[in-house]
């Protein structure tokens, strides 16, 4: 018989607002392309997620202009626009 892991993945609660906003990046090397999420806080730390490790923190900085210099020495690009929590 096959098990299945019926653990709720880990997710964002809705109801904090720990994040300001999100970007995706992608790597277009790879097909399909490999895709990272840009997190940025309220206070203007970063950190890089991976969601295909469970959204495990791959790389995290005291500015976005860290990340974005990270992203874009491992190749990877912005998708166009950003998703800010203040328009949910």
């Amino acid at each position: 018989m096959q098990k299945i892991d019926t653990t709720p993945s880990r997710a964002l609660d809705p109801a904090k607002s720990d994040w300001n906003f999100v970007e995706v990046w992608i790597d277009p090397m790879l097909s399909p392309p490999y895709i990272l999420l840009l997190v940025g806080d309220p206070s203007g730390r970063c950190l890089v997620h991976d969601p295909a490790e469970d959204y495990k923190v791959v790389f995290s900085s005291a500015t976005y202009d860290e990340a974005q210099t990270w992203l874009l020495e491992d190749e990877y690009e912005p998708v166009e626009g950003r998703l800010s929590a203040s328009e949910l």
